[in-house]
C-alpha cells in the first residue's frame, strides 16, 4: 500500500485507511463479530495502516472492536479515535462535553477499550462551544507530553477554531466530510490546511455507500440503526435523480477498467498529497473494492471530465440530517 504524510507532521500513513464506525454502528445492523474482526485483520494485512474508530461509535463497542483486532499486531496499526461527547448511563449520547477533565477520563477509557499504551492521533469528535478550543487543545498537549496521545486532531472544526487550536498544540489532521458530491472543504479548510501544514482525513469518501455503485435503484434504509434514512439525499425521489451520478462513475470505471468506488477513492487522492480518505468497509470484499484505488492513476483528462460531469450533474438532497449538520462547527 502506497502512503501519503499527513501535512508537516511527519505522521505518515496509509494512502487508504479504514473507517471502523459501520462494523458496528451507524449502517444498519452491525456485522458479526468474527467476521468484523477478520476485515480489520486482513485491512492490516494489505498495507492499510490508518484505523478510525470512536468512543461515540455504539457507543464503545466500536473501540473494543478495533482494539481486539489490533492487539496482536499494534504496531503495524496507527490507531485513530474521538472525544467529545456527553454519554449517559443508558449509552445514549446526550450532548457536547469537551471539559479538560472528561477529556482525561475519557482518553483513560479508551486506551483501556482499545487495549493499548497510546492513541496515535486523538480528535475532537464535534466543537463544543461551551469549552473554549484553547481549553481543549490544552488538554490534548498534557497527554502528548505524557506519552498517551502522539497527535492532536479535529473533526468538522471551522477555521477558525482549526486556528485557536493549532495556536496551543499542532494540529496534525482534520477529519471533514469529503467527497466527490460533497466538496465542501474545498472551499472551506484547504487554504488552511496549506497554510498550516494539516493534513485531512476525509470521512465518507463514498458517499455512504452511494458513489460504490452498490446501492440499486428501489433500494431503501428503512433499519433504524442506519443514519441514511435521515439523509435527504436518500430519500427516494433524491435518489434516482442522484443516480446519473452513479451511471457516470459506472461508464468511467469501465474504460479505466476499474470501479465506480475505487474512481471515487483515486479522485480524492488526486486532489492533494495530504488527503487519506478512510472509507467504511463491512466485509473482505469491500476492501478488494476499495483498496487498489491506491494504484489507479486518473490522467489530467479523467480529472477534468469528472469535474465537467459533476458540474452538470444537479445532485438532489443535503448529505446529512439536519441534526447531523447542525452539530458542524463553521
Amino acid at each position: 500500500m502506497k502512503t501519503r504524510t499527513l501535512g508537516k507532521s511527519g505522521l505518515e500513513v496509509s494512502a487508504i485507511g479504514l473507517g471502523c464506525m459501520g462494523l458496528s454502528f451507524g449502517l444498519g445492523p452491525a456485522t458479526e463479530r468474527k467476521e468484523a474482526l477478520q476485515v480489520i485483520r486482513s485491512a492490516v494485512d494489505r498495507g492499510v495502516t490508518l484505523f478510525d474508530t470512536a468512543e461515540g461509535y455504539g457507543p464503545f463497542v466500536n473501540e473494543e472492536l478495533v482494539g481486539e483486532a489490533l492487539e496482536g499486531v499494534r504496531d503495524q496499526a496507527l490507531i485513530c479515535t474521538k472525544f467529545g461527547f456527553a454519554i449517559n448511563e443508558k449509552n445514549e449520547l446526550v450532548g457536547l462535553d469537551s471539559r479538560p477533565a472528561h477529556i482525561r477520563e475519557v482518553v483513560e477509557a479508551s486506551l483501556k477499550r482499545l487495549r493499548t499504551d497510546r492513541i496515535d492521533l486523538l480528535y475532537q469528535h464535534r466543537v463544543d462551544p461551551a469549552i473554549p478550543m484553547e481549553d481543549v487543545a490544552g488538554a490534548v498537549k498534557d497527554l502528548i507530553a505524557e506519552g498517551k496521545v502522539l497527535h492532536f486532531g479535529l473533526s468538522e472544526a471551522s477555521a477558525s477554531s482549526i486556528r485557536k487550536a493549532h495556536a496551543v498544540q499542532p494540529v496534525t489532521a482534520i477529519q471533514d466530510h469529503y467527497s466527490l458530491w460533497m466538496r465542501e472543504p474545498e472551499q472551506t479548510k484547504f487554504a488552511l490546511c496549506e497554510e498550516l501544514g494539516i493534513g485531512l482525513v476525509a470521512w465518507g469518501p463514498l458517499g455512504q455507500g452511494f458513489l460504490t455503485g452498490k446501492i440499486k435503484r428501489g433500494m431503501t434504509f428503512d433499519d433504524a440503526n442506519d443514519l441514511r434514512r435521515d439523509f435527504p439525499r436518500f430519500a427516494p425521489e433524491a435518489m434516482e435523480a442522484n443516480f446519473k451520478v452513479v451511471d457516470f462513475l459506472n461508464g468511467l470505471a469501465a474504460r479505466k477498467n476499474s470501479t465506480p468506488a475505487q474512481i471515487a477513492l483515486a479522485w480524492l487522492l488526486a486532489q492533494k498529497p495530504w488527503v487519506a480518505p478512510i472509507p467504511g468497509g463491512t466485509k473482505i470484499e469491500h476492501l478488494d473494492d476499495n483498496l487498489p484505488a491506491a494504484d489507479l492513476v486518473l490522467t489530467s483528462d479523467d480529472l477534468r471530465g469528472i469535474d465537467n460531469a459533476f458540474a452538470t450533474i444537479d445532485i438532489k438532497g443535503a448529505p446529512l440530517s439536519a441534526a447531523l449538520d447542525a452539530a458542524i462547527d463553521r
